[in-house]
């Protein structure tokens, strides 16, 4: 992930914050500032580390057991 991409996705994420400002329930605020946060701490690690697969449950190869 380069800093012109992280930008960019925090300024989209900037603009979801922005718009909660009309929320007059501090917990409906609360809840979605919550959501838009971790949508985009996930987006960043999995833009950092690669691609992530289709399916999240496949494994890429099974573990050495020893028994």
């Amino acid at each position: 992930m380069t800093e012109e991409q992280f930008v960019e996705l925090a300024r989209k994420k900037y603009q979801k914050i922005k718009a909660l400002n009309g929320v007059t329930s501090f917990y409906e605020f609360e809840k979605q500032f919550d959501k838009v946060w971790t949508d985009y701490g996930k987006e960043t690690l999995e833009q950092t580390i690669s691609n992530p697969p289709k399916d999240r449950r496949k494994k890429k190869h099974s573990p050495d057991l020893e028994r």
